[in-house]
């Protein structure tokens, strides 16, 4: 009895064949080049704008409220827009580190550590 063909496995079908990647290739994380200035962006970019809310609220008149909550709730829009970007690069890269695993697999029969 033959074996089965190895393009007929379920994970090969879902996986499009875009060329054999190596396993020395290192992709560098989002950020890696200046952390420095993606801390400014990440911390104190929304944490500047929401104190810039709060003292707008607290300085102004009563109809400043309402402004000065409209800047609070952008400070804070900047900051979790960054954090589903961060959430959504660590879901890429771990399909990529799983890619590699599996053409391990392919390889060497075995499952790496």
């Amino acid at each position: 009895m033959r074996p089965p063909c190895r393009s007929r496995l379920p994970f090969r079908a879902a996986r499009p064949s875009i060329g054999v990647v190596s396993e020395q290739t290192v992709t560098p994380g989002p950020g890696s080049g200046h952390p420095v200035l993606m801390g400014l962006l990440r911390y104190v970019l929304p944490g500047a704008v929401v104190l810039a809310g709060v003292i707008v609220m607290s300085l102004g008149s009563e109809s400043d409220l309402e402004g000065g909550g409209g800047i609070v709730g952008a400070g804070l829009a900047i900051f979790f827009i960054n954090w589903l970007f961060r959430t959504g690069a660590a879901g890429d890269r771990e399909r990529e580190a799983e890619d590699r695993a599996r053409e391990h697999f392919d390889r060497y029969g075995r499952w790496p550590d």
